[in-house]
């Protein structure tokens, strides 16, 4: 009887950790000039081991720095950063294969896009140097029509080396997918837009718009869990502004920072994340900071602060947390290179298990799964 039991926990383990292994593509956006990486980058993920192994890279592809997935996980969009050249690009995706397939390109309308959003009708780009978000329709194949919306934000703000004008620097759906929130540096402001789905010409109709501390260059915002609040880095003060949100509205509950008070270097907030359990949230700072900072999240929406590590790496630009919750993993523009660290559930700490993938300049990064 006992070797039946023995037998049959070895069986369940033995499939526990086959489900467990490479069962997602990672795939990693990256900027290709200048710099070593050739496009954008498909991997195998272990999610029991953390092991990454390289699938497909589709090249040919400028400066893919970040990327939007479909629902049906069929279509991959790319931002394509080239200045006043700046375009953004359809992508068909085979997760079974974990290639990309080339539909087609269209003009941005705005110089440097730096991050897009997208659902079953639109795509929607956030355009940094231009300081507009641009709306493009999705055409059955999954390629892009020309942009049937251009919002043109103007203003600026305090610093007049890096807030001369305005920089839309992010757009995101909030939870009930009814509102777009826009994030611009430039301005030091976060504006929401109604979206209507369905309109021929205005899917974005400006519904509030919230002013920040000056010169804290509002960088990405994510929301917890419930929905009910949001977090906003701030990459200039490398601060987090914690809102509470209703309909399309936005209430600030909290200010507080990543920073420690004794550092004396340059600040870069970049990127953003919050657990899939909505218990802990994790902000990156770049500059000569080079960390990432822990907060508990409490029922109340407000943070505590509860750690730092350094990413052992140059400029964190992003960071992802793998779908079982066990990995984060950081991407170093500066460095060429993914540190993967091991994350304890229970207490939100990261340590470095000392795995690190060479990839050029990686700054966004989709897990998808292959069936």
């Amino acid at each position: 009887m006992r070797k039946l039991l023995y037998l049959l926990a070895v069986v369940t383990s033995s499939f526990t950790a086959e489900a467990q292994q490479a069962d997602y593509r990672l795939v990693i956006g990256t900027y290709t000039a200048p710099g070593k990486s050739e496009g954008i980058y498909v991997y195998d993920f272990n999610t029991a081991t953390a092991d990454l192994n390289q699938v497909s890279v589709q090249k040919n592809v400028i400066n893919p720095s970040f990327l939007a997935l479909t629902a049906d996980k069929k279509f991959i969009y790319a931002v394509n950063e080239d200045a006043d050249k700046s375009t953004v690009s359809a992508f068909s995706f085979d997760a079974a294969t974990g290639k990309l397939g080339f539909l087609n390109k269209q003009n941005s309308e705005g110089a440097d896009p730096c991050y897009l959003i997208a659902d079953d009708k639109h795509v929607i780009t956030a355009n940094y140097s231009g300081g507009s978000i641009a709306v493009f329709e999705r055409d059955r194949s999954g390629a892009l029509t020309p942009a049937k919306q251009v919002i043109q934000h103007t203003g600026s703000s305090i610093d007049k080396s890096r807030q001369e004008s305005a920089h839309v620097h992010m757009v995101r759906f909030t939870p009930d997918r009814k509102y777009i929130v826009c994030n611009d540096l430039g301005e030091d402001k976060v504006s929401l837009y109604a979206y209507d789905k369905d309109a021929e010409e205005n899917v974005l109709t400006l519904k509030d718009s919230i002013s920040v501390k000056p010169g804290s260059g509002p960088r990405h915002i994510v929301f917890g869990k419930s929905g009910k609040y949001a977090y906003l880095i701030q990459e200039m003060h490398g601060d987090i502004t914690a809102f509470s949100y209703n309909e399309g509205t936005l209430n600030k509950i909290q200010e507080t920072s990543m920073v420690d008070k004794n550092f004396k270097g340059e600040n870069g907030g970049s990127d953003i994340q919050i657990s899939a359990d909505g218990k802990f949230l994790y902000a990156a700072n770049r500059g000569t900071a080079n960390t990432i900072t822990t907060f508990a999240i409490g029922k109340d929406g407000k943070l505590t602060k509860k750690g730092q590590v350094n990413t052992n790496g140059k400029n964190p630009r992003a960071f992802t947390i793998d779908p079982s919750g066990n990995w984060l993993l950081v991407g170093h523009q500066n460095t060429n290179d993914i540190v993967i660290f091991k994350r304890n559930q229970i207490t939100g700490e990261i340590k470095d298990t000392g795995k690190k993938i060479e990839i050029g300049a990686p700054v966004c990064f989709i897990f998808v799964p292959k069936k």
